[in-house]
């Protein structure tokens, strides 16, 4: 079995830790938080412990997951690979460029698995969504958007990732990561827009962002994230890709919500349309829901281990996904257009 710490209990790191109890490939060693975490009933026995580094050094896992806030990534990823673990890091891969691309050096040095949260890679809905795309040929517009119109604890975990990271790269690197799937072309060109639209969060960051990306094949993409209270519930989840030859589209429900996290998984039919072609239209009504993507994650993760999958492309993917973010931020920060 993969002896296995994972770092940091919040959304995501509890449903890692869960898919781990779950799995037999895996054995769950420890977990680390710094507060007391509310945990689902199958981990009430394990140990969690507040500090990285000793539970690293007692545990001494064959992976490490790391779940933590955005800043600790890169640090918490070598660490961990230093002292022989291969490693899973929750999106995006760290807070720089260069603190990201520290990561896969020092994976691929001590021949370490590395793999970066992008959830939706392992989602069929999405997997069709990019194999209709590319079947349709592009050059291709890309709609793309994730709103949420949070409150109460969502909120409050919202104003801590702001600390660090804007909503338009924590969530972009997801949607960038499907715009380069599915083109293959490279960008050259970002432009972004953002605006602080509460109080609550620091002078110097905005809770609402988009950006557009220029690809060199003529691709254009445009995503759009906001967080807080004031966020509209209507619009809040656009999935469109668009060519010369037609769309395919995500659709979800009319009663969906914004801040129902499967919603930013889960979707409900995929649209796909064809020039000069009635529509197709394809019900994803029994596709998995956020814990079970999370598995799929974590069971992509033991292969890669136990397979010794070549990993190479993931981690450039990751490291562009995070670039092209970055410099929306940066565009935003600047007035200006960045180029690649």
């Amino acid at each position: 079995m993969i002896r296995t710490l994972v770092a940091g209990l919040g959304t995501m790191g509890r449903s890692h830790a869960l898919a781990y109890h779950r799995n037999p490939a895996f054995d769950l060693v420890g977990m680390v938080n710094r507060s007391t975490p509310t945990l689902h009933p199958d981990l009430a026995g394990y140990r969690v412990t507040p500090d990285f580094r000793a539970a690293l050094a007692e545990t001494t896992p064959d992976l490490v997951n790391i779940s933590t806030y955005s800043d600790s990534h890169a640090d918490y990823a070598v660490m961990a690979i230093e002292a022989g673990a291969h490693v899973f890091v929750e999106k995006p891969l760290a807070t720089t460029v260069a603190d990201a691309q520290r990561v896969v050096d020092c994976a691929r040095a001590n021949g370490k698995k590395l793999v970066v949260g992008y959830i939706l890679r392992h989602h069929p809905s999405w997997m069709r969504l990019i194999a209709e795309a590319r079947a349709l040929g592009g050059p291709y517009v890309f709609r793309l958007n994730l709103n949420q119109q949070s409150s109460g604890p969502t909120w409050e975990v919202h104003k801590t990732l702001m600390q660090t990271t804007s909503p338009i790269v924590d969530c972009g690197v997801h949607y960038v990561d499907v715009m380069c799937q599915i083109t293959d072309a490279k960008p050259v060109e970002v432009r972004g827009m953002g605006l602080r639209l509460s109080d609550e969060i620091a002078p110097d960051m905005y809770n609402y962002g988009h950006f557009q990306v220029i690809f060199d094949d003529g691709s254009l993409g445009w995503y759009e994230a906001g967080w807080g209270p004031m966020m509209s519930d209507t619009a809040f989840f656009v999935k469109d890709v668009v060519s010369p030859n037609g769309a395919v589209s995500i659709k979800m429900p009319e009663s969906a919500r914004s801040d129902d996290h499967d919603t930013h998984t889960k979707t409900s039919m995929l649209r796909i349309h064809r020039n000069g072609q009635p529509n197709q239209d394809l019900s994803m009504a029994d596709e998995p829901d956020h814990q079970e993507l999370c598995q799929r994650e974590q069971a992509f993760m033991a292969r890669a281990i136990t397979e010794n999958l070549d990993l190479g492309r993931h981690m450039q993917d990751a490291v562009q996904s995070l670039a092209i973010c970055l410099a929306a931020d940066q565009s935003v920060r600047t007035g200006q257009p960045v180029r690649l």
